[in-house]
């Protein structure tokens, strides 16, 4: 992946297409624009895209797929794919340049918020994510019922009956040592803080969902904003969800809408096969541009102490007892060279 680095909409192939005119749509059924951000992962792309197709009996649905500069012919084959399955409600749009996820998502996002009549709601969903039947009319019912909620997120499940927490805490200190810990009673104790609480079977406000599929009110973007494009990848939904929060909007969990969700299926850094490389480096750059940019150089250093600290403790602690691994190759010496020592990592981390 390319570096951070800013999108011009006016260069991008196909946006100056279907995208940049609304749709003439009944006022009956609520308007909602799908916004998926693909990069190398055309095929997972079109089954999310089959997925939602049956959402239309319930919304008035368009999508946008965003190929961010895969350089692999994924917009040639989204293209294709769409044309083969006569999604006319669909449109492929080709980013220039690969700025990141929320840069991705900005580009769709400032054309559809443009529009004279925008949509009532955008979904922000995954390529490697797929709705249930009728997830998305109960997200849409959730945000018509709760005029403060301004995001509303599913259920997920990396396997059909494999519900994993999609519902958080902000980062801070305290979470951040659990997490490096690894060790039960101090989770217990910390359960209050905990960053990934268990899940839970009814709907209820959180301080941020997984980015694998949000529900958003218009409003909030026209109000709040859009994605931090600073951040490359990872941390831009935190980023987000603690904006709209100030400006009063809620964050909601509504486990009646499912999702399947293959985890970093483009990025390799998070799913089953995380632990088997490093963590890239946009992800300690992203963590600390969000620390920073939310609580300041003394918090951010007491929170990489505190993980840093837990996570010796554990790592220690795997090693007298020969336990598995739990974060990704070489995770704690990175995290350290990067957050506690100023030192820059390579390239391909």
């Amino acid at each position: 992946m390319q570096a951070p680095g800013s999108l011009h909409p006016g260069g991008a192939r196909g946006l100056a297409c279907p995208m940049d005119t609304a749709k003439e749509l009944p006022e009956s059924r609520p308007r909602v624009v799908a916004v998926t951000v693909n990069y190398r992962t055309a095929e997972l792309a079109l089954r999310s895209l089959d997925s939602l197709a049956g959402e239309r009996a319930a919304v008035e649905l368009e999508a946008i797929v965003v190929d961010n500069a895969s350089g692999d012919g994924s917009f040639e084959r989204l293209q294709a794919g769409i044309e083969q399955r006569g999604y006319a409600w669909a449109t492929p749009v080709a980013s220039p340049v690969n700025g990141g996820f929320g840069a991705g998502n900005n580009l769709a996002l400032r054309t559809v918020l443009a529009r004279p009549n925008p949509p009532d709601y955008i979904l922000l969903l995954n390529p490697d994510a797929l709705v249930y039947p009728a997830a998305l009319a109960r997200l849409v019912d959730f945000l018509d019922a709760h005029p403060s909620a301004g995001i509303a997120g599913p259920r997920t499940e990396l396997g059909r009956g494999r519900t994993v927490g999609s519902a958080f805490h902000y980062p801070g200190i305290l979470n951040g040592l659990d997490e490096g810990l690894h060790l039960g009673l101090v989770s217990r104790l910390l359960a209050r803080w905990r960053l990934a609480p268990p899940a839970r079977s009814e709907p209820h406000r959180t301080d941020w969902l997984s980015g694998g599929c949000w529900l958003v009110r218009r409003k909030l973007f026209e109000e709040v904003g859009l994605f931090d494009e600073e951040f490359f990848l990872y941390f831009e939904e935190v980023d987000l969800a603690r904006r709209a929060e100030a400006a009063g909007f809620e964050s909601w969990f509504v486990p009646a809408a499912g999702l399947l969700h293959e985890c970093g299926a483009s990025t390799g850094a998070s799913g089953d096969r995380a632990l088997e490389r490093r963590m890239p480096r946009y992800w300690f750059e992203s963590r600390r541009r969000y620390f920073l940019k939310h609580h300041g150089r003394a918090v951010t250093f007491l929170a990489d102490l505190a993980f840093a600290g837990g996570n010796a403790l554990w790592n220690l602690r795997r090693w007298i007892q020969r336990a598995p691994r739990k974060e990704p190759i070489g995770f704690l010496g990175d995290f350290v060279r990067f957050n506690l020592l100023g030192r820059e990592l390579g390239e391909g981390r």
